[in-house]
């Protein structure tokens, strides 16, 4: 008995180090709506700052570098007068796509459920 909750605990740290693992990957305010944004194909760093609204460079420019260093994007720099950089998913990256349906479903149906509960309250106010 001892012995499986202990290879329980073992299986359930080794589980939740993978999420963290993921977890870490996509963290942040800006991951996902990176790779949503240049799902619609290769982007200047200008037209990927444009696209996301409230970014700053800074930011935008730290969070690139974190996506390049976990293969998800690309950066291609052209030889043009002056310089073209060019970021682009990896097809490394589609392997997040089921991810961000799933958690675009969840969110969905979480914002139903808060919505509908709030609504319940200030009737019952």
């Amino acid at each position: 008995m001892e012995q499986t909750k202990k290879n329980g605990t073992a299986a359930c740290k080794s589980a939740m180090g993978s999420v963290k693992d993921a977890l870490y990957v996509l963290n942040g305010k800006w991951k996902l709506p990176l790779i949503v944004a240049l799902r619609e194909g290769p982007r200047r760093f200008n037209e990927i700052q444009k696209e996301l609204g409230e970014i700053t460079p800074k930011v935008l420019s730290k969070e690139l570098r974190e996506m390049e260093l976990n293969e998800f994007v690309v950066r291609k720099v052209f030889n043009t007068v002056p310089v073209t950089v060019i970021y682009e998913l990896t097809p490394y990256s589609d392997s997040v796509g089921p991810i961000i349906e799933a958690l675009k479903a969840w969110g969905e149906q979480h914002r139903e459920r808060i919505v509908k509960h709030r609504k319940e309250e200030q009737v019952t106010v």
